[in-house]
């Protein structure tokens, strides 16, 4: 006999506005990404501000398009090691 999931059908379904924002947001910080290379700042700012916009895209994404709104332990778990990754790869850049 199957178990009932613990969650609604209510709480799976996500409202289409905010997908469209999330969306929207994606749309802004890709532009956002792309007016960074066109400022005369030094490069490691540049190369700094497009990891940083990468890091939020990737947690908007994670956020609504995963649905790990409803488990922010899991958000809260992919986002460090996101961010640990993206120190990294940014200390490698500045070597």
């Amino acid at each position: 006999m199957a178990q009932p999931s613990s969650l609604t059908n209510s709480s799976r379904q996500r409202s289409p506005n905010s997908l469209t924002q999330a969306w929207l947001g994606l749309l802004a910080l890709s532009a956002g990404s792309a007016l960074l290379t066109l400022i005369g700042a030094p490069t490691a700012i540049i190369a700094g501000g497009i990891l940083l916009l990468a890091l939020i895209k990737a947690r908007v994404i994670l956020k609504h398009y995963l649905d790990l709104e409803n488990s922010q332990s899991w958000l809260r778990g992919f986002t460090m090691v996101l961010t640990g990754f993206s120190v990294v790869i940014f200390a490698l850049y500045l070597v």
